[in-house]
């Protein structure tokens, strides 16, 4: 009987332990479940993109990174200064070309044929001056222009050439009185600023402007969106007054008809 009493003993224990293993494991299943319900919230909130972040004012209503907008590679690195022994280089190449055709009153001809004299003459004398200081003649690599890269180039001029005419024949077909009207003051800016410059110097202030405006929108991104929000909501409310004022007094003609028919 006692032996009996013994041997029942542990199978009373394990039988114990098995149900509290039973009663822990639940547990733990049940607060890991939990734990990846949370992780997935967490990551599905984050994933998705809070409507605070979606109302924030962008400038031009740019919704993709600065760099994504310059058309990303060597030319986005170029003017976002990635690389500033490029970018400075770049700069430096424009500006010294801008003293030479513009301060300097040098021809794009005359600077060519120049330096085209010089590069021959160096290179000729030395192909015949090889054989008396018994050295090798220069090699002198073969130069040829591309084929796909010209054509993408053209291809590209194409398209935004022909988006430049859509867009004319929209603001001239009278559709857009807005439009119009920033084509206009555009237009009459443009004209104000090439008769204070020629195109040359109007050219190289679009490229210095094109060096430096970026990476210093990129650096104070939150602080130039900020002042464009307020001065975006200023020119709405100037152009409302106007409108209110002028433009509503304006008949439109026929197209005023067609749109209330």
């Amino acid at each position: 009987m006692a032996e009996e009493h013994h041997h029942e003993e542990p199978k009373q224990e394990s039988l114990i332990e098995k149900i509290s293993e039973k009663i822990h494991g639940d547990h733990d299943s049940s607060s890991s479940d939990s734990d990846d319900e949370k992780k997935k919230s967490s990551s599905s909130s984050s994933s998705s993109p809070s409507p605070m972040k979606s109302n924030i004012y962008r400038l031009f209503g740019r919704e993709k990174p600065v760099h994504t907008v310059f058309g990303g590679g060597k030319p986005a690195d170029v003017f976002l200064w990635r690389n500033k022994k490029i970018s400075a280089g770049v700069l430096g190449g424009a500006t010294a070309a801008w003293i030479l055709f513009e301060l300097l009153e040098y021809h794009l001809l005359t600077l060519v044929c120049h330096i085209l004299i010089l590069i021959l003459s160096i290179l000729f004398l030395w192909s015949n001056a090889s054989t008396f200081i018994y050295k090798r003649p220069p090699h002198i690599p073969e130069f040829h222009i591309p084929e796909k890269p010209l054509l993408q180039f053209a291809a590209a001029l194409r398209i935004e050439i022909n988006r430049a005419f859509v867009v004319l024949r929209d603001i001239a077909s009278g559709r857009d009185l807005k439009k119009f009207l920033y084509a206009i003051a555009g237009l009459w800016v443009l004209s104000i600023l090439g008769n204070w410059c020629n195109f040359l110097t109007l050219f190289y202030i679009a490229f210095v402007l094109l060096q430096t405006l970026p990476v210093f929108y990129e650096k104070y991104e939150v602080q130039v969106d900020s002042f464009a929000e307020k001065a975006h909501a200023e020119i709405k409310k100037q152009y409302a007054v106007f409108d209110a004022k002028v433009l509503s007094k304006i008949p439109r003609g026929p197209l005023k008809d067609k749109k209330k028919v």
